[in-house]
C-alpha cells in the first residue's frame, strides 16, 4: 500500500506530550502509528483524532517498551499495516525516583529500565526499519535535565535522558558520512517544562511551565524542520541550556 502522507510511530501515546504530538501531527496530515500500556486511552485517542481528520490511518498497538521483543514485533506489525514508517519518535518514559541511597532503589531502576534500556530497544527496531527500507527520521524526546546532574528525586531521571540523547547523538555519528546520512536524521529535543501527566507536581512551583499544547507546538516544529537538535520551547530554554551547562555548582543548585 502507498501514500503520500508521513507514517509516524509514536511511543507513550496514550497521555501527555505523546498523545498532544498526535493530535498535532495528524492536523499536519501525517498517519499515525500509536503505541502504549493503556489501549482504552489508545482508542480514545484515535477516536477523537478520526473524528477531526477522517482521512487519516491511525494504527494502535499495547506496548511496554521493557519488553524488548516486543518492541520490535510491534514496530513491525505497524510497518506492515501501515506500509512503511517514515518517523519513529521514542517518547515513552518514567519520572520515578528518588535521591540515591534512601531506600528507593526500586523506582530509580524502573526509571532506568523504562527510559534508557527502552530507548534502546525503540533505537534498535526503528533502524532496522530505516536500514531495510532505505530511509526514515528518528526523534529522540530528551529532557532540558540532561544539561547537567540533577539532585535528589531527579538524579535518575536526568542520568537516563542524558543517556538517550548521546545514544541518538551516536547514532548520528556514525551515519555521518555514509550514503544514509542524508536519508536517515537524527532529532534530539529538550524539552523543558511542558505540562503533562508526569510533571503535576512540577507545574504548582515554577512560572516557566508551558501549556502542553503550546510546548509539544515547539516540539512538532522541531520535528517537521528535522533539526539535529532542539531545546523547547526555545525561550527561555535554548539560553538556559548554556546556563545550566556552565554554571558552578553552587548557582546551578539555585536554579534547579
Amino acid at each position: 500500500m502507498t501514500t503520500t502522507a508521513t507514517r509516524t510511530l509514536i511511543t507513550g501515546a496514550s497521555s501527555g506530550l505523546g498523545a498532544e504530538m498526535a493530535r498535532q501531527l495528524a492536523a499536519h496530515g501525517e498517519d499515525l502509528a500509536l503505541c502504549a500500556r493503556r489501549t482504552e486511552r489508545l482508542e480514545e485517542l484515535r477516536a477523537e483524532i478520526l473524528a477531526a481528520h477522517p482521512e487519516r490511518r491511525v494504527a494502535i498497538a499495547a506496548l511496554d517498551v521493557t519488553d524488548h521483543e516486543a518492541v520490535t514485533a510491534v514496530t513491525q506489525a505497524l510497518r506492515e499495516e501501515l506500509g512503511g514508517l517514515d518517523r519513529y519518535v521514542v517518547n515513552a518514559g518514567l519520572g520515578k525516583g528518588a535521591a540515591i541511597g534512601t531506600g528507593r532503589a526500586d523506582a530509580n531502576r524502573e526509571t532506568a529500565m523504562t527510559n534508557f534500556l527502552g530507548a534502546l530497544a525503540q533505537c534498535e527496531a526503528a533502524m532496522e526499519v530505516f536500514r531495510d527500507q532505505g530511509h526514515g527520521h528518528l526523534v529522540m524526546v530528551s529532557s532540558m535535565s540532561a544539561m547537567r546532574g540533577m539532585p535528589k528525586s531527579m538524579t535518575t531521571y536526568a542520568a537516563t535522558k542524558a543517556g538517550v540523547a548521546h545514544l541518538a547523538e551516536g547514532i548520528r555519528t556514525e551515519l555521518h558520512g555514509t550514503p544514509l546520512a542524508k536519508k536517515i536524521q537524527v532529532t534530539v529535543l529538550y524539552p523543558g517544562y511542558i505540562a503533562s501527566e508526569m510533571n503535576e507536581k512540577v507545574q504548582q512551583s515554577t512560572p516557566l511551565m508551558a501549556s502542553t499544547e503550546k510546548g509539544v507546538k515547539a516540539m512538532v516544529a522541531a520535528i517537521e524542520k528535522r533539526v539535529d537538535s532542539a531545546c523547547v520551547p526555545a525561550l527561555p530554554w535554548a539560553p538556559m541550556s548554556v546556563v545550566m551547562k556552565h554554571a558552578p555548582l553552587p548557582v546551578l543548585k539555585k536554579l534547579i
